[in-house]
């Protein structure tokens, strides 16, 4: 199976979408990396799939906001590990004495590690203690990220997150995924992960993404992109769900109103899992 969609030319968008109701997603430094090209990708974007992609997006970053946050009020974790970082902006939205670990491929990392340095440097961000690794998580990453990883977290609580990159992989890739997951965790840490069920391409608006991917980024088909059922994280031995909401589910308890039909929004799971062995 061929596959070129690069997972990073969508973070720019989740950045802006974001930014388009921060009382929502309650980022308020998403913004800084709004442009002009990402702007028209947008515009485009909500016309052609789906008008309900800003909240969906907002609803996913304040659920794990929240459930981040909670944990580390109460000390249970004190470093968050990013996979598919991403243009998110945690770290600056989260306690200053929270560590991160932001992981990406190459080239996304070194952009976002000069551009956060700047405007820390000019005041636009707060510090805040950052190490920025890079990784392909469709190539042979595991041996030298271990180390690196263990070098900066050592026995550390940990917080793993990772959003908005598994619909892009294998599942025997996502499968390996998770088993580093379970390497570099202890008993008690805690685990973030979104995926969209097998369902999600029976909708309008899949037929609408996958039409949007195909005229402007790569020839794919629906059996290109990774879908997940509750089982496979059930199916975790180490891990057990400490919660699961979704879209409609965790926009109730935010006091957002869906307006559009279910099959018009992508609805994406949202996972929190605790590791116990």
């Amino acid at each position: 199976m061929e596959k070129n969609i690069e997972i990073h030319e969508t973070a720019f968008m989740t950045s802006m979408f974001r930014a388009m109701n921060v009382s929502l997603s309650k980022d308020s430094y998403s913004k800084l990396w709004n442009n002009r090209k990402t702007k028209a990708w947008v515009t485009d974007y909500l016309k052609e799939v789906s008008e309900e992609e800003i909240s969906t997006h907002c609803v996913r970053n304040r659920f794990f906001l929240d459930k981040i946050q909670q944990l580390f009020k109460e000390h249970n974790i004190e470093i968050l590990i990013n996979f598919g970082a991403g243009f998110s902006m945690y770290p600056f939205l989260l306690n200053a004495s929270l560590e991160h670990i932001e992981i990406d491929k190459s080239d996304i990392i070194e952009h976002k590690k000069n551009r956060i340095s700047n405007w820390m440097k000019v005041g636009e961000l707060p510090k805040r203690k950052i190490h920025f690794l890079g990784a392909d998580f469709e190539e042979n990453y595991e041996e030298e990220l271990y180390t690196k990883i263990q070098t900066i977290k050592n026995n550390k609580k940990s917080f793993v997150l990772i959003e908005g990159v598994l619909f892009f992989l294998h599942r025997d890739k996502a499968e390996k995924l998770f088993d580093f997951f379970n390497n570099i965790q202890n008993k008690g840490d805690y685990l973030g992960s979104v995926s969209f069920s097998h369902s999600i391409k029976e909708t309008n608006a899949f037929s609408r993404l996958l039409h949007f991917f195909n005229a402007r980024i790569s020839k794919t088909t629906k059996e290109d992109y990774l879908t997940l059922q509750t089982n496979f994280y059930k199916e975790k031995l180490a891990y057990k769900i400490k919660e699961h909401k979704d879209y409609f589910t965790y926009s109730k308890e935010v006091n957002h109103s869906v307006n559009k039909r279910e099959t018009d929004i992508l609805n994406e799971n949202f996972y929190l899992l605790e590791k116990t062995k």
